[in-house]
């Protein structure tokens, strides 16, 4: 370990000297998730963000085109930042280099180097009349564990995913294919993989906007209602705001429990837009134990997707979940307002377990209606906007922000939440500190600020509260987020960056009697990273992490090093990783992203002792395929003070055409 430490302590200090010449793609895509995803573990959000950095990639903005739903594709501006764009470019005309964008209000560097592989300045290349282009894409990922050998598994060990995508004109449509590691490839009847998903759309620039058959996601305003898409998320310093965009999307995740599954259809008509959706889904669910099989009633739905055991697969697609929705939305000047109806038919009722007081207030029943108001309104440069959704029993969710521009350089964003105990909406994932939009109110704080030339400076504060009981908690509770985080980029090759992390949430004690108290766990997180891209061919990341957590006196510590190296006469990509951690226990976990295969990701949650090392390759075959492999290994001292290796394989192949 000393050896090892000294290792590393020499590349952090010390970056090879060297040059390159172009930087790869991937390494951007995780770079910006990272950045995107703060500091949210949470792997849906993080997939759902690299996979449409992915498609970003393959199929760019034109960022000339003006138009409000191809510029929105861009999901990382926030509202205000779209409005700008398109009123330059109607006033000025076409944006002719990418840093005429960093003078639009609302805009600065680190937002256009954001942009930069995910824009064209160029149109549409022509088509003949008669002629469709087809673009077709293929990938398939295989990956294992050999330290893992569960014999309680029903499948075999190896993880499969396969995605099949195309575009031809105004078409599209996909295929994925997903199998979990210990999960039955083929099973049911007919014999079907443990998921399939598929969909076919067509999008257009009349009257009908897009309509999707088959598989989806769905999002309309700030999503207290209905947001099956991107979880708006409440990050206290990455780029952007919350967003109330209007989207229904083909489905190309592999979560295999929020999405729809029917058809879905966005009309548009002068300054109206309309909005249907039907989906009928199947979805796992646990059932009461007290139910006979005649009469059985849903206990908890199930989000995991892991169907790896036989008691996992009795719960697979255990009830059906048919949903409507609406949403009529129009524009008047610089303001926006919608409407939004959503119903959910579950084909067993639904009985939580009532033995618990933090299950009062749980949905019952076989239906559920959701009504929603909101609005968005530009003043100057200052963005307004709301939503209050109802549901059957009037409990209500609600939320009211601004986002302010004092000056072109800096923003200001506020931001209300009150969600009652008993509001429930299946498909709804408003911004919330937790995972569900239920049992809290809050009020969130963030500023951006280009303090010079090539110096950042963002942060944030989110104060909460739950008014009534939930999970570790047996009485009223609240927590407090903080976070500060200064960039500097003295040139396009080098970055600096420190964070600043502070947590406090109240949790039930382990060790008082009686009424259990509620002392907060306060933990404190220091990062400091230094990217250096030498020239496009080699960049090297050096990182210090540390984690301080109290009362309980915990501590953590963690030591990276990135080396990615891109040959030069033969198209081979390199990837390597060492990095040393050290936390008194899992309080002090650090999460660390990690270069993974395209479309995919990685945080794993380094605990305890040892050292995380991985390298990857890529190997380009030909211009239209190339393979991918990664090899991880995460060395770790046992509670015995033995050291335990645990690795994983993966492989990609990779066809366009």
């Amino acid at each position: 370990m000393k050896n090892s430490l000294i290792i590393s302590l020499f590349l952090f200090l010390f970056p090879l000297n060297c040059f390159c010449q172009e930087k790869n793609l991937s390494e951007i895509i995780t770079s910006i998730s990272e950045e995107l995803a703060a500091n949210n573990t949470d792997p849906e959000s993080v997939a759902e963000f690299t996979e449409r950095l992915g498609e970003l990639s393959e199929n760019p903005v034109i960022l000339n085109s003006a138009s409000e739903s191809e510029l929105s594709r861009l999901f990382f501006l926030s509202d205000f930042q779209i409005s700008s764009l398109i009123d330059y470019i109607h006033s000025t005309g076409k944006i002719l280099s990418v840093f005429e964008i960093a003078a639009i209000p609302g805009f600065d560097r680190q937002t256009v180097e954001i942009m930069i592989p995910f824009i064209s300045l160029e149109g549409a290349p022509p088509q003949k009349k008669d002629t469709i282009r087809w673009n077709n894409n293929l990938l398939t990922n295989l990956s294992f564990k050999p330290s893992e050998n569960d014999t309680t598994s029903v499948g075999s060990s190896v993880k499969l995913l396969t995605k099949y995508r195309f575009r031809a004109g105004g078409f599209s449509g996909g295929l994925t294919i997903e199998k979990d590691q210990g999960e039955k490839f083929l099973s049911g009847i007919p014999p079907l993989p443990d998921f399939l998903s598929a969909n076919i759309s067509y999008s257009g620039n009349g009257i009908i906007r897009k309509i999707i058959i088959g598989d989806y996601s769905a999002r309309f305003g700030i999503g207290t209602n209905t947001n099956s898409g991107l979880r708006t998320g409440l990050s206290l310093s990455a780029p952007g705001f919350i967003s109330t965009r209007n989207e229904i999307k083909q489905y190309t995740s592999s979560d295999e429990n929020n999405f729809f599954r029917g058809i879905a259809a966005s009309l548009s008509y002068k300054h109206i837009d309309l909005t249907v959706l039907y989906s009928r889904n199947n979805i796992d669910a646990s059932y009461n134990d007290s139910d006979t099989t005649v009469e059985r009633s849903v206990k908890t739905f199930l989000s995991g997707g892991m169907h790896n055991t036989n008691s996992l697969l009795n719960k697979k697609d255990a009830v059906s979940v048919e949903a409507f929705g609406v949403n009529l939305s129009g524009n008047y000047k610089n303001i926006r307002l919608g409407f939004t109806w959503s119903g959910d038919r579950f084909s067993l009722p639904v009985k939580p377990d009532r033995s618990s007081a933090e299950s009062l207030f749980d949905f019952e029943g076989t239906r559920n209606n959701t009504y929603t108001l909101s609005y968005n309104a530009l003043i100057k440069k200052n963005m307004f906007f709301g939503e209050l959704s109802l549901n059957n029993n009037e409990n209500s969710a609600f939320v009211q922000g601004i986002s302010l521009r004092p000056a072109d350089r800096l923003s200001v964003n506020f931001m209300y939440r009150n969600y009652a105990a008993g509001f429930f909406s299946f498909h709804g994932k408003g911004p919330a500190s937790g995972s569900g939009t239920v049992n809290e109110h809050g009020l969130t704080a963030t500023f951006s600020f280009e303090a010079a030339k090539h110096l950042f400076l963002s942060g944030g504060c989110d104060v909460y509260r739950s008014d009534w009981l939930k999970y570790r908690n047996s009485g009223p509770s609240g927590g407090v987020k903080k976070e500060i985080r200064l960039k500097y980029t003295p040139a396009e090759t080098m970055t600096f960056e420190l964070t600043y992390d502070y947590r406090m949430r109240m949790s039930d004690s382990e060790d008082s009697n009686g009424i259990p108290e509620q002392p907060g766990t306060t933990t404190r997180h220091y990062r400091f990273s230094f990217r250096y891209l030498l020239n496009e061919n080699i960049t090297i990341t050096s990182r210090l992490d540390y984690n301080a957590v109290q009362p309980s006196g915990s501590n953590g510590v963690m030591l990276l090093q990135d080396l990615n190296y891109r040959f030069r006469k033969i198209p081979l990509s390199l990837w390597l990783r060492y990095c040393l951690f050290s936390t008194d226990d899992w309080d002090s976990r650090i999460y660390c992203y990690e270069n993974d295969l395209l479309y995919s990701f990685s945080i794993p949650a380094l605990s305890g002792k040892g050292s995380r090392s991985y390298i990857m390759l890529k190997y380009e075959i030909g211009k239209n395929a190339e393979l991918r492999i990664k090899y991880g290994l995460t060395s770790a001292e046992s509670e015995t003070g033995i050291t335990e290796d645990k690795s994983e394989i993966k492989a990609q192949f990779r066809i366009w055409f």
